[in-house]
């Protein structure tokens, strides 16, 4: 496909992921809620921002993240160096990760966290699991028990850490995993595979995204025990300006500009070093090829700054006010059935998900459609969205939906093929995407705070919701596979045997 296609396919994704929650935002804020015109106006602006933000960042990772990952993981499997290839996975873990969208914005709107410091923490816990992964594929561990070791330890630490740390901390392991970490993660985890030639060697490339998904989580906890927090008590979303007229709008915009083009600078400038030295050390790639990725670094680069302009100046502040308004205004009833039509919208439109549902289709050999797996992630994230609004309205703390999901979720495991739960835990890290982060938590704390609840442990927790429930419902659809393939095998066996197979001798004579 030529680079000017698969922009405008990356285009189009970016539209259907972003215009159904725009549309619903808009009928509830024109007929339900008022809110004031700049204020709209702005929202609508930041939508344009994200919309091509996001399809310039698609487009650059990949044309650049996807081949570095690539290039780097077949690079090392040649050298068949143990060391290398953790020290690698551990560097390129941390530096990915500081530059993930929807960790950012989530960095951004933790209130009384310093920014930086969740950034680093959430970096390092998924550069030790890539290389966890990594050892995870040369040694052929099986996923299901690794998840179990690891979820019971981060269960013992959640009983022991501070109410204030545990949402942020599941909700650390759901942003990591966006469309800057997957593909480059998945692109990692197939180079190191080829070293095997054994039949599994395929099969065990997936899981990567559910263990990096752990890290954060254990390294978010862990820092509870030794951090007493820092940085500012307001949140992104929470800043909310007022605009005289058309000018000081425009200014507004072009005020935050310089502030994301110097983070995104920073946050790419690791992974930008990284490749050059690899270049010029042990890749040496033809001038073409080389060219091609910095351009595609160039892109990316564009893409994260016009799409945290956007969110932060235009898009989450109106999530925030939506949210405050329907319950300042006796309409907090609606916030349920609003988080369950959002949900059932945003997964819908997420790029990734088609990619997913065609996957199962094809490991299933058909026997479940990828419209069957549309359905059931569709489901499962209109509950999580709606489970979430109930959670900011009783404040009921995120492990009495956490603890019986993720037991769930382990048990269905030794019920389903190994690939169904390495896709339903992958699957969680896909559902968790751009407009969670940007704007259903936003909703969740405006609500959270006209409710006059605790930001930190109502609110906080939605992204891990989301990014639980497909594991249930995918691994639901693997149960369903079984049954379907069994019963395939029983009509087979009663076919053969059938009565018209029986020869009558008679007829023979």
């Amino acid at each position: 496909m030529s680079s000017k296609k698969l922009l405008i396919e990356k285009l189009w994704e970016a539209v259907g992921s972003v215009l159904p929650i725009a549309g619903i935002v808009a009928a509830v804020c024109f007929f339900v809620v008022p809110v004031t015109t700049d204020l709209m106006l702005s929202f609508f602006i930041g939508t344009s921002l994200l919309i091509l933000g996001m399809a310039l960042f698609t487009f650059g990772s990949e044309k650049s993240m996807t081949l570095i990952g690539t290039y780097i993981g077949s690079r090392m499997t040649k050298s068949r160096k143990l060391w290398l290839i953790l020290g690698v996975s551990f560097l390129l873990g941390v530096a990915i990760t500081i530059a993930e969208p929807d960790l950012q914005v989530l960095a951004a709107n933790v209130p009384h966290f310093d920014g930086t410091v969740l950034l680093v923490t959430v970096a390092v816990g998924v550069g030790l699991f890539l290389m966890i992964c990594m050892l995870r594929i040369l040694f052929g561990v099986q996923l299901r028990w690794l998840l179990l070791g690891f979820y019971a330890l981060v269960f013992l630490l959640a009983a022991l850490s501070d109410r204030d740390f545990l949402s942020v901390a599941f909700d650390s392991g759901g942003v990591t995993t966006g469309p800057m970490t997957v593909p480059f993660i998945m692109a990692m985890g197939v180079g190191v595979a080829a070293i095997r030639s054994d039949e599994k060697a395929e099969e065990d490339s997936f899981g990567l995204v559910a263990l990096c998904s752990v890290g954060p989580v254990l390294a978010v906890m862990a820092l509870g025990f030794v951090y007493n927090g820092g940085g500012s008590a307001a949140y992104a979303g929470e800043q909310i300006t007022n605009y005289l007229n058309t000018v000081e709008l425009t200014g507004g915009y072009l005020s935050a500009l310089p502030e994301y083009m110097k983070e995104m600078a920073l946050a790419l400038a690791p992974i930008a070093v990284f490749f050059l030295a690899f270049q010029v050390l042990s890749l040496k790639l033809h001038k073409l090829p080389f060219v091609r990725i910095l351009i595609g670094l160039c892109y990316t680069y564009a893409g994260l700054v016009l799409f945290l302009t956007g969110v932060n100046v235009g898009f989450s502040p109106l999530g925030t006010v939506l949210g405050r308004e329907l319950v300042s205004g006796g309409m907090d009833v609606l916030l349920v059935p609003m988080g369950v039509l959002m949900g059932w919208f945003i997964i819908r439109a997420e790029p990734a998900v088609h990619t997913l549902n065609h996957q199962v289709e094809d490991v299933s050999a058909g026997a479940v459609s990828g419209k069957a797996m549309g359905i059931s992630l569709s489901i499962a994230i209109a509950a999580a969205n709606g489970l979430a609004m109930v959670r900011v309205l009783t404040g009921l703390s995120i492990l009495y939906f956490l603890v019986p999901g993720y037991l769930i979720a382990l048990a269905l495991s030794f019920f389903v093929p190994p690939m169904f739960t390495a896709i339903a835990f992958d699957a969680g890290g896909v559902a968790s995407g751009p407009m969670t982060a940007t704007f259903m938590l936003p909703l969740a704390m405006g609500a959270c705070q006209a409710l006059g609840g605790n930001v930190l442990t109502d609110a906080f927790g939605l992204v891990a919701l989301v990014a639980l429930m497909p594991l249930i419902t995918v691994q639901a659809v693997g149960v369903v596979y079984m049954v379907r393939s069994r019963r395939a095998e029983t009509s087979d066996v009663a076919e053969f045997f059938g009565d018209d197979e029986i020869i009558e001798l008679w007829e023979v004579a």
